[in-house]
């Protein structure tokens, strides 16, 4: 198949450009030039001249595409554009009378192509991109120049670099996808003062440490998982206390201690940083989290005992503290372990089963036990006035599937 340079996609688009402002101003607009590049001569009729803008970029980025095992790009072809497999179409905000080209889905399409550059990036009215799952390559084309766009979805594909600067800026931009990339470096604090709602960047091979301004961002649903983060979790974490609903932080390698700001999150439902080496002792603060559903903080460095007022939330449905160093549960605690809610495993708690040796216990707590900063903070209840009011209502039944562990997969959720 030619493969078109970006040079080429942008003489493209000049040329076609030309030729429709060179049509006159009806709504339906037959369209007849020469073939430049493959691109078809005959008569060509779009529903409104936005589609006739964009028909040659599509057609340029067509020419780029190496793969196409499903045959997805088999209708992309005639004026027709609003009906090409993946292509959707609405009322623009600046003309409710027009029609123009304001999203594409080419999620599991297994298209492959050099770049997005050149393509997405001058589609003016694109709001919305997903392409999860599919073999895109080269850098996030530029889309702060759209001024409608606010969803960019392009997990599961093979772009690399260090994380896509591209992205900060657009000024609208709540949705951010790019798990399942090759990404690497650090994660630019800038993003986190974007008004996102959404943020997944989990399984790439980012690295340094999360940026002090962490907190600084309105988002709901957040994944870093599977990267290889360092340093601590930073204190502005309890400035998302507004909105923050799920985070997944597993499977890096974070150090330092709970900041006691993990409690001001009023909203938290799931919270996991398995597999990190944070340390200390939980703060009493985390008896806060009115709504959260799932806690996961197995197979770190905690130690001493599990806060009872922690064990006592109501809506807990897993509290998952396997593979640490506690050495003490009390009875709230303990009718958890029994309803199968807690799991204490490989902890240093004498009485309990499958612990720790005593050997590996001692051994912690003598050479690697560190201590936390802001210790008078980790026996507070910022909530405790009012600590007691969400036990009057009645405990859920079931507990609505978490939306950021399904972003853990490669494909679309």
């Amino acid at each position: 198949m030619e493969i078109l340079t970006y040079n080429t996609i942008s003489f493209l688009f000049l040329y076609f450009f030309v030729s429709v402002l060179c049509q006159n101003g009806s709504d339906i607009s037959p369209i007849s030039s020469p073939s430049p590049f493959g691109v078809s001569t005959k008569q060509l009729i779009f529903k409104d001249r936005r589609l006739a803008v964009v028909y040659p970029i599509i057609q340029a980025f067509k020419a780029t595409i190496t793969e196409d095992p499903l045959n997805r790009t088999g209708n992309w072809v005639g004026g027709d554009i609003c009906n090409y497999t993946g292509f959707y179409c609405d009322n623009p905000p600046d003309n409710l009378s027009a029609i123009a080209l304001a999203g594409i889905d080419f999620n599991g399409f297994l298209l492959g192509a050099p770049t997005l550059e050149g393509f997405i990036d001058k589609l003016p009215d694109l709001a919305i991109f997903h392409a999860n799952s599919n073999k895109f390559a080269g850098s996030i084309p530029d889309v702060s120049q759209l001024k409608y766009f606010y969803e960019l979805d392009v997990s599961n594909n093979v772009h690399a670099g260090t994380f896509p600067m591209t992205v900060i800026g657009v000024k609208d931009l709540s949705f951010l996808d790019i798990r399942f990339n090759l990404f690497s470096g650090s994660v630019p604090p800038e993003i986190f003062n974007q008004a996102l709602e959404v943020l997944f960047i989990n399984n790439n091979d980012f690295t340094a440490k999360l940026p002090e301004n962490f907190g600084s961002t309105p988002v709901r649903f957040l994944t870093l998982a599977n990267n290889k983060l360092t340093g601590s979790i930073p204190r502005s974490i309890g400035n998302l206390n507004m909105t923050l609903i799920e985070v997944l932080l597993l499977n890096n390698k974070l150090t330092g201690c709970l900041p006691y700001e993990v409690g001001f999150l009023k909203e938290l439902k799931l919270f996991d940083v398995e597999d990190n080496l944070l340390t200390g002792p939980l703060p009493c603060s985390l008896s806060c989290l009115d709504k959260i559903e799932l806690l996961n903080l197995a197979n770190n460095l905690f130690y001493w005992e599990v806060p009872e007022e922690l064990c006592a939330l109501v809506n807990l449905e897993n509290l998952t503290l396997s593979g640490n160093y506690f050495t003490k549960v009390g009875p709230a605690c303990r009718k958890l372990i029994k309803n199968g809610i807690l799991d204490m495993t490989q902890n240093c708690v004498p009485d309990l089963p499958h612990q720790r040796s005593l050997l590996e216990c001692t051994e912690f707590y003598l050479k690697y036990i560190r201590f936390c900063p802001y210790p008078e903070t980790y026996k507070i209840i910022p909530c405790k006035d009012g600590y007691h009011h969400h036990w009057e209502g009645s405990k859920a039944k079931t507990m609505k599937a978490p939306v950021t562990y399904k972003t853990l997969s490669r494909h679309k959720f």
